[in-house]
């Protein structure tokens, strides 16, 4: 049992035995000439899992989107985004430095899961010709929704409106592995109708760093022109590539653990608060708990052993490969403690 039990978020995972090896054995060139040899099998390999022709290893899952909605929207002109996507909140100031762009947003009505009437009605033309919408995107799983998934059909039934106005659909796909593990979809299913889509390997999969974008041979051509540009380029990057290897090797298949684990703590914590959570919401690793006073819960959480986020004006728990069965006793046991002593 771990002596903190780390739930801000599962980038806080430490390496695995079998990362760190891979990592110390590297093969490694210089990626900003492209020859870094684990690095281009990594990359090979990512355009295979998700049936694109080509993929791009970048730092961050940030990046990834940063550069893909430069590459897709013109200054001025508007990318559709759910209200409370990644791509739209969290990143709306950096797309409005790097790019100009700014966000059409789109209020799901359940757990941050657009649906294609919705698109369809955002990509109806403005009469006047001002407001331009250059691409729309869509978040799997979503984040801010608790993890929801997104089913294959709804990603095809939004390709197909985004297809059919012209506008390219852009998967934001950070967790896209756990989505995968709920629905039984392989990764190529969820990307065959976007034009682009990234995932991370530093979420659930349990990389160190590091995230994956993909789609057409000349569309990550441009992202890789990009990446200099916008002062990413790796150099003996294979080290970190390494462990995105085994990562995709290890990783997908046990997946359903977290979620599992993630059910239990949103049990745990429902019959610790009545009302505070929903369990039977929670499919994937995410759970957010309503408590009165945020910061009251996770200052004593915190002192109590269990660190903790707020999202949304939520308490944020996600459960990886460092938690296990008694790190989710060891919190409900700290939930308790600290309800009995806020009430």
């Amino acid at each position: 049992m771990n002596p903190v039990i780390d739930l801000r978020s599962d980038t806080v995972s430490k390496p695995t035995d079998a990362m760190r090896k891979a990592m110390a054995e590297a093969d490694v060139g210089d990626d900003w000439y492209g020859d870094d040899p684990t690095v281009n099998r990594l990359q090979d390999l990512a355009a295979e899992l998700t049936g694109k022709p080509a993929a791009a290893y970048l730092p961050t899952g940030t990046l990834c989107n940063q550069i893909a909605m430069h590459a897709f929207a013109r200054a001025g002109h508007l990318v559709v985004c759910e209200s409370t996507a990644h791509t739209g909140r969290t990143e709306a100031a950096s797309s409005a430095t790097l790019s100009g762009i700014t966000f059409s947003y789109v209020a799901a009505e359940s757990r941050g899961l657009l649906t294609a009437q919705q698109i369809a009605t955002a990509l109806e033309p403005d009469p006047y010709d001002v407001h331009v919408v250059d691409l729309v995107t869509i978040e799997n799983t979503h984040q801010v929704g608790g993890g929801a998934v997104m089913p294959v059909d709804d990603v095809r039934a939004i390709a197909k409106i985004c297809h059919e106005r012209d506008v390219p659909l852009y998967l934001d796909g950070a967790r896209i592995f756990n989505a995968c593990a709920i629905t039984g979809a392989s990764v190529a299913d969820y990307a065959a109708d976007a034009d682009a889509m990234m995932f991370c390997l530093s979420k659930g999969l349990g990389a160190p760093i590091g995230s994956i974008l993909v789609g057409d041979t000349e569309f990550i051509r441009e992202v890789r022109r990009l990446k200099i540009l916008f002062g990413g380029a790796w150099r003996q990057a294979g080290i970190m590539a390494a462990a995105g290897l085994v990562a995709l090797a290890d990783s997908p298949g046990r997946l359903h653990v977290d979620h599992a684990n993630a059910r239990l703590l949103a049990e745990g914590v429902a019959e610790i608060l009545p009302g505070s959570v929903d369990p039977g919401s929670v499919e994937t690793n995410i759970v957010f708990v309503r408590v009165p006073d945020l910061e009251a819960w996770k200052a004593a959480l915190a002192a109590a052993g269990v660190l903790v986020t707020s999202v949304a004006g939520r308490i944020r728990m996600l459960t990886h490969h460092d938690i296990d069965g008694a790190d989710i006793d060891a919190a409900l046991a700290a939930w308790r403690t600290v309800a009995a002593d806020l009430a």
